[in-house]
């Protein structure tokens, strides 16, 4: 049976003291240890698959080194998980462990969830959501550092952190894609008007038209919804009877559960796509863009990087001794990224 690696191992394979280890693994190495020191010990201790005894470092540093996450329905969500999985890896990587609670939507029992988990004596909390949205903070979070993930304190003067997706660019840099490859008459099918991210992704669609000097034709927004068969639908609305030279070139989705259902539509008119109708998803949906046919061409929400994000914050803030994540700055903008696949091309026209 192989023994466990201690402290010892990883400083002899990083090539520094014991000591040094002890403060890095510890998260006080800003300003006694060297940064690239500190990458190797990081380094070392992960290909040894060492961390630090968790008891022994909660008896030195009065804490639980337990991380309370509190989401309203990311857990059980097909692809929002991912968030938490980000911050989890971040917190295993720096000697803590999460506890997660799901509320499903019901945002009465916050409060309550809030309480159990500071029960628990967490050293911070992490709020989590699907999709992004405004928060009415529960008021438990401004006992421990907190933090927001994929959603923003609603209040005028916001008291905490928050994390989430660039929409606007993600929006902007999305038709520009679609602008390089010819395409002028671009539809966009924008999700519900009830979510805060269709405005911005809409406001990075004008951008883009700005940019190249094109004029925005306000009849090709429309607020479709979010699932398959609302795809479908705006896709016929666009589509179907609609002499070719009177189509768009190219249809835009506030993510992908709408571009299937504007593929399928595109099927059932006898379009190829990409060669009659370019498609564009949004969101990079495991199982979805991926192995549609022809492969979607989309925007990836960075969830895992959020989650990271916010989870690195918060633990700064616990480490440096601070009672709040939302100083200097309330917030923080992750970029979107442009998956390119099959289903975009060249404009017919």
């Amino acid at each position: 049976m192989n023994r466990k690696a201690t402290a010892l191992d990883v400083a002899k394979r990083a090539g520094v003291s014991r000591s040094a280890v002890s403060l890095v693994l510890n998260g006080r190495g800003d300003g006694n240890v060297a940064k690239e020191s500190q990458e190797r010990i990081r380094l070392a201790a992960q290909e040894l698959n060492y961390s630090p005894n968790a008891i022994a470092l909660s008896l030195r540093n009065q804490r639980s080194r337990v991380i309370g996450i509190l989401s309203d329905e990311v857990v059980v969500s097909p692809f929002d998980g991912n968030i938490i999985g980000g911050a989890d890896d971040v917190a295993r990587s720096r000697g803590f462990v999460t506890v997660v609670m799901d509320t499903e939507r019901d945002t009465a029992r916050d409060a309550g969830a809030i309480e159990t988990l500071l029960d628990r004596q967490v050293d911070g909390l992490m709020y989590v959501t699907v999709g992004l949205k405004p928060l009415e903070v529960p008021p438990g979070m401004e006992r421990v550092p907190s933090v927001l993930a994929n959603c923003y304190d609603a209040h005028p003067r916001p008291r905490l952190h928050h994390v989430i997706p660039d929409e606007v660019t993600g929006g902007r840099e999305a038709t520009e894609h679609l602008i390089q490859f010819g395409h002028r008459d671009i539809a966009f099918l924008a999700g519900s008007e009830d979510s805060p991210a269709s405005p911005l992704r809409i406001e990075g669609y004008r951008e883009a038209f700005a940019s190249a000097q094109l004029p925005v034709t306000e009849t090709r927004i429309a607020h479709a919804g979010w699932d398959i068969d609302d795809g479908y639908k705006g896709a016929m609305r666009l589509l179907d009877g609609v002499v070719p030279a009177e189509r768009p070139t190219a249809i835009m989705c506030a993510n992908d559960r709408l571009a299937v259902g504007v593929v399928l539509a595109a099927a059932r008119l006898g379009l190829s796509i990409p060669g009659d109708l370019s498609v564009m998803g949004y969101d990079d949906e495991h199982r979805i863009a991926n192995t549609m046919v022809p492969a979607l061409t989309t925007m990836a929400l960075p969830l895992r990087e959020i989650g990271r994000e916010a989870m690195t914050r918060l633990l700064d803030a616990i480490e440096d001794g601070k009672t709040t994540t939302a100083e200097p700055t309330v917030e923080t903008m992750v970029p979107c990224r442009l998956v390119l696949r099959e289903s975009t091309g060249p404009a017919t026209r």
